[in-house]
């Protein structure tokens, strides 16, 4: 009975460890028929972040940490392009977990927490999928794995930027954030962790940005950019070019891309010269002014450096945040049934496989 509960309760790691045993030895195999970075990348960052856990833990367990990340992420690629979002492959940074990154933001919150919500809603059924193989085999390994998924899926759910919950939070209730910046000390005092306070650190901060200094987003503001015009061609073709005291107002056109990244394009039309220069955020802009000329000598010849004050004023799209009643409610409690779900699973986790991390 001793031999068959032991084999019971090593074959897991056994699994795991002849897994990972495949991909060393055959990792150039692999790797050669990669013939693209967006493979390459994600799986080298997990065999790196692999062998950063096994440093600390067993390898069976340094496997499954990153296989439930993997999990989880895919649950975010899912949803992202269930919507036509493009997102990139997962990426597995060690002690951090593991990331993706969009390519085009969303343009609502309801999107942005529908994709957020991907990751902890299939990460929980691949951690509960990991608790009933644990039971079945009677596997104390399985069970730590379990146990450390659903810890994880909750962790990732407080309501803190730019955690998941944290972006569900602003399809439900923006008043959420405050629940997650007083609440994250609690957190931070029962987790010891260094790297949470920092997380923490940066949201509460973001917070301040957005609300105790959105009175002053309202007031004019300057952005200078620089423009570089070549003489040359403008002396043969006949310009006269201005001194260094020159100043005017140019006339200007101002544009965004989907990804959501402004542009403005400054005109002068005595010199026949078009500029364009790119925005650090959203904002009206209501006059460009020449502030600087100087002439430079480069490697291509004689050029006339312009330096343009923007005067704008940034934009906050409060639109963004606009989602109906119904959705507010159903994702609301979404949130909260699965925020359950993964503390009951935990307790089961604890009662049954007498696990307590």
């Amino acid at each position: 009975m001793q031999n068959e509960q032991k084999k019971n309760t090593s074959t897991p790691l056994k699994w795991l460890g002849g897994g990972a045993a495949m991909l060393l030895l055959k990792g150039k195999a692999i790797l050669s028929l990669l013939k693209i970075g967006k493979i390459a990348g994600p799986l080298i960052s997990m065999m790196v972040s692999i062998g950063a856990y096994a440093l600390i833990y067993p390898w069976g367990f340094a496997i499954g940490i990153v296989l439930l990340l993997l999990v989880h992420e895919l649950g975010h690629v899912i949803a992202a392009k269930r919507i036509g979002l493009p997102v990139s492959a997962p990426l597995f940074i060690p002690f951090l977990g593991a990331l993706i990154t969009m390519k085009k933001h969303p343009l609502d919150a309801k999107t942005e927490a529908y994709v957020a919500f991907g990751g902890p809603i299939l990460g929980t059924i691949g951690a509960t999928a990991v608790f009933g193989a644990a039971y079945y085999m009677d596997s104390p390994l399985l069970y730590s794995l379990a146990y450390i998924g659903l810890l994880l899926n909750l962790i990732t759910l407080l309501p803190i930027h730019p955690l998941d919950g944290g972006r569900i939070a602003t399809a439900v209730t923006r008043w959420l954030w405050l629940v997650g910046l007083v609440g994250g000390l609690a957190i931070i005092v029962y987790l010891r962790s260094i790297l949470f306070f920092i997380i923490w650190a940066m949201f509460a901060y973001d917070l301040y940005n957005k609300y105790v200094k959105r009175r002053n987003n309202n007031r004019p503001q300057s952005v200078t950019k620089g423009f570089l015009i070549p003489v040359e061609p403008l002396r043969e073709a006949g310009y006269m070019i201005p001194g260094a005291e020159h100043r005017r107002d140019l006339p200007f056109t101002t544009y965004s891309d989907l990804e959501r990244q402004q542009y403005v394009v400054v005109r002068w039309d005595q010199l026949n010269y078009y500029g364009k220069a790119t925005l650090p955020q959203q904002c009206i802009i209501e006059k460009v002014r020449i502030s600087q000329l100087e002439q430079v000598t480069l490697e291509n010849g004689l050029h006339l450096k312009m330096q343009c004050d923007i005067s704008c004023t940034v934009h906050d799209n409060d639109k963004y945040y606009d989602v109906p009643a119904s959705t507010r409610w159903k994702y609301g409690t979404a949130y909260f049934v699965l925020a359950g779900f993964l503390v009951g699973m935990m307790y089961l986790v604890h009662l049954v496989g007498n696990v307590n991390l």
